[in-house]
């Protein structure tokens, strides 16, 4: 019985992954659930897989979450910092790090510490901290295991392969707004940009989808997980979403890695490797994709993917400020403070503004995230 903590439960991924443990008791049970202001999913969720803990982030509903759990033996925690706690505990076997955003870093770190290993859905943890998040991770001897389904399908195609990796094929669907030009995109509203035609997630990586920024933050989580530099990282539109991802060899060949578009295949291969368990999820046919296409992705009109891959070849603190800005930004555009278009115009000028630090400690990047904010 592997038993797992669930930094952000409430979310797409942390609901996907109660699924795959709802099916498969006899093989995993839940120790933590951590959420961020969702008090009554997280309530329910505690009350059907009655957890050890759970940890609502957001303090002011501590006594809520409290008084409906107080029937049971369930320990009832709050604030960030009691979700970094918490990552100690010796009854956990696993971590599945599914905060977005900033918020996920500091937890996701204290898991590594502690020698937890990670089923890591939190990108944004590897584009602001890659360079400290891997050198923990050796250092602890602790497995980061990915659970993006991009990343994931490298891992997958990249199992048995000791040398001869040539470049990484990274695949996207290209989101909804897939061959649209700059004039086009000036007038797409919020509804439209939270309508992904594959993929069901939350609001705020749905955008990132559809700015390409999402992309962007996974070349970077990419460079850092596999060990590759941004050139040797190609991105391709690929609106089937069927071919997660591929991976080129010195010799030509290429392998890939396809599959329904779905995150609980990616989620429950985390929870239960090396082995591969039965899953109830429909097949692959082939028959319903006689066209599988892929194309370039257009860097004119979705500049966010151009931005992610200046981050990285600046280095230090940019990919953070980068961050930070972009999910303002975003947070920005779903009030209707901002057009689509100011995302990219907006990421842009805090990364031409910001100040440099060529090696960010934890407390730098720490730093470099609210002065951006603040900004």
């Amino acid at each position: 019985m592997k038993r797992i903590a669930i930094l952000g439960s409430t979310g797409s991924i942390g609901t996907q992954a109660l699924n795959v443990i709802r099916r498969h008791r006899d093989l995993f049970a839940v120790e933590v659930l951590c959420a961020g202001s969702n008090a009554d999913l997280l309530i329910s969720q505690a009350l059907e897989f009655d957890p050890n803990a759970v940890v609502i982030a957001d303090e002011s509903k501590y006594n809520q979450v409290q008084d409906a759990l107080s029937a049971t033996d369930i320990k009832v925690y709050a604030g960030e910092q009691a979700m970094c706690d918490l990552m100690e505990m010796e009854s956990i076997d696993m971590v599945l790090a599914a905060i977005v955003g900033f918020a996920g870093l500091r937890p996701t770190l204290r898991a590594i510490e502690q020698g937890k290993p990670v089923a890591l859905a939190n990108k944004e943890t590897m584009v602001v901290a890659g360079a400290l998040v891997t050198a923990s991770a050796m250092r602890h001897r602790v497995p980061i295991l990915p659970v993006d389904s991009e990343h994931s399908a490298i891992f997958q195609c990249l199992i048995g392969e000791n040398s001869g990796l040539d470049k990484i094929l990274l695949t996207a669907s290209g989101g909804p707004f897939r061959g649209m030009k700059r004039d086009a995109l000036a007038k797409v509203t919020l509804e439209q940009a939270l309508h992904h035609p594959n993929w069901t997630m939350g609001r705020k990586v749905t955008i990132d989808s559809a700015t390409l920024m999402n992309k962007g933050l996974e070349v970077i989580e990419a460079k850092w997980l596999f060990g590759v530099e941004a050139k040797d990282i190609e991105v391709l539109v690929h609106p089937q979403s069927v071919v997660h991802s591929m991976v080129q060899f010195v010799d030509g060949s290429v392998k890939a890695q396809l599959g329904i578009p779905t995150m609980e295949t990616p989620i429950q291969l985390a929870f239960s490797f090396p082995e591969r368990i039965e899953s109830h999820l429909p097949r692959l046919d082939f028959a319903k994709y006689p066209s599988l296409t892929f194309e370039k992705p257009d860097r004119e009109a979705f500049r966010c993917l151009d931005l992610a891959y200046q981050a990285i070849e600046r280095g230090g603190n940019i990919p953070c400020v980068m961050n930070a800005a972009n999910e303002v930004a975003v947070q920005r555009f779903i009030e209707g403070k901002i057009g689509f278009l100011d995302i990219a115009d907006f990421v842009e000028r805090a990364m031409q503004s910001a100040s440099f630090v060529a090696n960010p400690s934890l407390d730098d990047l720490l730093l470099t995230d609210k002065t951006i904010r603040n900004q």
